[in-house]
């Protein structure tokens, strides 16, 4: 509620755009749930994470609709909103964007530095194994 005063109070001595206080100069991630947060300020948002999810599926299913029909400027398009839908879900989820994908980060790295042991264990060379040994190798280093 305090936001909601704040951001309608600045619109009200002269603000032309609640989000002109957004420096344009932050990483995307950062400026994407910055300017999300501006507009819930004024009541631009999902009453909770269930409308984000949902608008992250929609976002993802013309994701594919553009793939399928060879459009790459429309699926470079549909990407970028299904990402900023995922930022809005990952901020009415609780979290901050960043810091989400900072851990999803190190638990990549993690599973697959053991990926590669388990690779060189087992005498097979990343590089020149299938998809489906690596992918098996992948399920080991979720269930360990």
């Amino acid at each position: 509620e305090v936001k909601k005063n704040w951001e309608k109070l600045k619109l009200k001595e002269g603000k032309s755009s609640v989000l002109e206080g957004v420096p344009i100069h932050l990483p995307a991630l950062v400026k994407a749930n910055r300017i999300q947060e501006k507009v819930a300020g004024v009541g631009f948002d999902w009453e909770n994470h269930l409308g984000a999810r949902d608008k992250v599926a929609e976002e993802l299913d013309e994701v594919t609709q553009a793939a399928e029909a060879g459009d790459s400027a429309g699926l470079e398009e549909e990407l970028g909103d299904l990402l900023f839908a995922a930022v809005n879900l990952t901020r009415l989820a609780g979290s901050h964007p960043t810091t989400v994908l900072a851990r999803a980060n190190m638990k990549f790295r993690s599973r697959f530095e053991h990926l590669e042991k388990l690779a060189r264990d087992d005498g097979l060379i990343i590089e020149e194994s299938s998809l489906e040994v690596l992918n098996t190798l992948w399920e080991k280093t979720k269930s360990s």
